[in-house]
C-alpha cells in the first residue's frame, strides 16, 4: 500500500501539510506547554517547559497507537527544485528506526510546493512514507525532534534546505493521523470521532478555549 492510495480512499479531500486540522471536519487541536515560557528571566532555554511538551506528546500518541497497529511515517521535505547545494541528507528515518533494513521500502514522491510566497515556484516537497509499526520507531525521540524544530536542542530532523522536516503520524488501523507541528502544540483528525472522544475528554485542558466549540 502507498501512502497516496490510503489518502484517497480514507480523507479524500486533504492535503498531509500543515494545518490538517483546518482540513477535517473531526478533529482536535492541542496546545503544548501550558503557561510556561520557552525561555527563563536570562534568556536560557527553559528546560521544564520542553519536558512538559515531550511528557504531552507522548501521551496522546500512547493512547493513539497500540503496539500492532499499522501506520505510515511520512516526512514531507521542502526543497530548492535545482540548487543541490542546499540539501542535506534526510534524518527523519535513520537515527529513529530501530531496524536498518526497513530503511529500504520507503517511498518517496515529488510535489509541487504546498504553500504561498515569493519564489515558491522554486521550490517543491518531497514526500517520504514507510509503512512500519510503533514498535518499529524510536517514537519519543521522533516526536521530541518534532517539538525542537525552532530551538537548538537534541535529537533534531535533518535533510532541510529551505524548511525544516514535517512529520506525520498516520495510522491507518485506526484512521487517525498525528502531527506535531512543533513546541506550541499538534493536531489530531480521525475518521470516526469516537476513536479521538476519549482523548478529547481525557486532556481537554490542553485545549484552547476558542477549540473546544467546534470540537
Amino acid at each position: 500500500m502507498k501512502i497516496i492510495d490510503y489518502l484517497k480512499e480514507k480523507f479524500p479531500s486533504l492535503e498531509l501539510v500543515p494545518s490538517i486540522y483546518y482540513q477535517w471536519d473531526i478533529g482536535i487541536h492541542f496546545s503544548l506547554g501550558g503557561d510556561i515560557y520557552q525561555f527563563k528571566e536570562n534568556d536560557e532555554l527553559n528546560l521544564e517547559r520542553f519536558q512538559l511538551v515531550y511528557t504531552q506528546a507522548s501521551t496522546i500518541f500512547d493512547e493513539l497507537f497500540d503496539q500492532d497497529d499499522d501506520l505510515f511515517l511520512v516526512a514531507n521535505m521542502y526543497k530548492h527544485k535545482t540548487n543541490e547545494k542546499c540539501i542535506r541528507k534526510l534524518k527523519v528515518y535513520h537515527p529513529f528506526i530501530k531496524c536498518k533494513s526497513n530503511l529500504n521500502r520507503i517511498q518517496v514522491k515529488t510535489y509541487p510546493y504546498p504553500f504561498e510566497g515569493d519564489g515558491a515556484v522554486e521550490y517543491e516537497m518531497q514526500q517520504f512514507s514507510l509503512l512500519c509499526k510503533p514498535g518499529d520507531l524510536r517514537v519519543n525521540k521522533l516526536l521530541k525532534a518534532a517539538c525542537n524544530e525552532d530551538f537548538p536542542l537534541k535529537p533534531r530532523f535533518g535533510g532541510y534546505s529551505i524548511s525544516y522536516p514535517d512529520v506525520f503520524f498516520v495510522n491507518i488501523t485506526k484512521d487517525i493521523i498525528f502531527f506535531v507541528y512543533d513546541d506550541r502544540g499538534c493536531e489530531v483528525i480521525a475518521l470516526d470521532a469516537e476513536q479521538i472522544h476519549p482523548l478529547y475528554e481525557n486532556h481537554r485542558d490542553w485545549v484552547e478555549e476558542g477549540d473546544k466549540k467546534p470540537i
